[in-house]
């Protein structure tokens, strides 16, 4: 009978001897991670498109409404910081639908979730580093279209130290804002991600929620006949001006919050005290200012409870 025999072979292994960074350490790395994510770093062309894309869009709308303050007269009515979050609102919420759930589905899929903690990570870990590095993210975007646009009111204006003496206060509104806004296109789109492997299907839905809601509320308020006439207007008078009652009434200004893409444009506009043109603002503004400030929060603490509770249900 053949004797059993192994045989010990010295490859040179040693212990770890250096620093023990612990759970600090971790979680630097996996924001990290996720912001490389995000970007497209470390994978081929084709995922640094979309990145290059959305700076390009976010940079253009400031170069353009700052030349448009240079050469505009001083009895036009000039862009303003708070139009500029309205103008790339659009651009934020593509990019946080298409970008968002790669931070997510792609760990639940390849199984390797619950590699991230066998270190000295928790699931509030996790998230919390995948949320701020797409926050991060979102909020660099924005603001430094902001930094430029406010440079170039400052390098237009005929005495640029008295613009900046008088319009200083404008630098922790948008800083403000952009923490508003990003918070929200952060949020949303994870929660979501939460629900599925698949980013293709969570990319739908969450352009879908962004989408789909602002004709859904247009052809409310369309349908109900909602008109801007005075309210104490008789209704001989109103007829006589061809317009129709509402069907609504005073529902029409809580259907408008409905419009979930303009959710966070709203709480933007009351930090920077000034009035949106479009149907749907128009409605929320007689609305108590605690009420889209209340909704906001709403959407978006429940969006990030939603997205901590389903994985710690998965932990579970």
């Amino acid at each position: 009978m053949r004797e059993p025999s192994g045989e010990v072979f010295d490859l040179g292994y040693q212990h770890y001897n250096g620093p023990r960074e612990g759970r600090a350490r971790a979680r630097k790395a996996l924001w990290m991670n996720g912001v490389r994510t995000a970007l497209g770093l470390g994978r081929g062309s084709r995922a640094k498109i979309l990145p290059v894309m959305l700076f390009i869009f976010a940079m253009a709308p400031a170069v353009i409404m700052t030349l448009i303050v240079s050469v505009a007269g001083s009895g036009e009515t000039l862009p303003t910081h708070a139009d500029y979050y309205r103008v790339i609102s659009i651009v934020l919420l593509l990019f946080s639908a298409i970008i968002a759930p790669e931070l997510l589905c792609s760990d639940k899929r390849e199984g390797v979730l619950f590699l991230y903690l066998v270190r000295p990570l928790t699931i509030t870990d996790y998230l919390a580093a995948r949320v701020l590095a797409f926050f991060s993210i979102t909020f660099a975007f924005i603001c430094t279209g902001q930094v430029i646009l406010f440079i170039g009111f400052t390098l237009a204006a005929s005495e640029p130290l008295n613009y900046l003496r008088d319009s200083w206060l404008d630098i922790p509104r948008f800083l403000a804002a952009g923490v508003v806004i990003a918070l929200f296109t952060s949020l949303l789109p994870l929660a979501v991600s939460s629900f599925t492997t698949r980013r293709a299907y969570a990319t739908a839905f969450v352009i879908g929620v962004f989408f789909i809601s602002a004709p859904l509320v247009t052809g409310i308020l369309t349908e109900s006949g909602t008109n801007t006439a005075p309210p104490d207007e008789l209704p001989e008078q109103r007829e006589s001006l061809g317009e129709s009652e509402p069907l609504v009434g005073d529902a029409a200004k809580w259907y408008a919050l409905l419009d979930i893409r303009q959710v966070p444009t709203h709480v933007s506009d009351l930090i920077f005290d000034e009035e949106n043109e479009s149907q749907v603002a128009k409605l929320v503004n007689e609305l108590p200012t605690v009420i889209p400030i209340l909704w906001y929060l709403l959407l978006t603490a429940g969006s990030g409870f939603v997205l901590w509770w389903r994985y710690r249900e998965m932990r579970a």
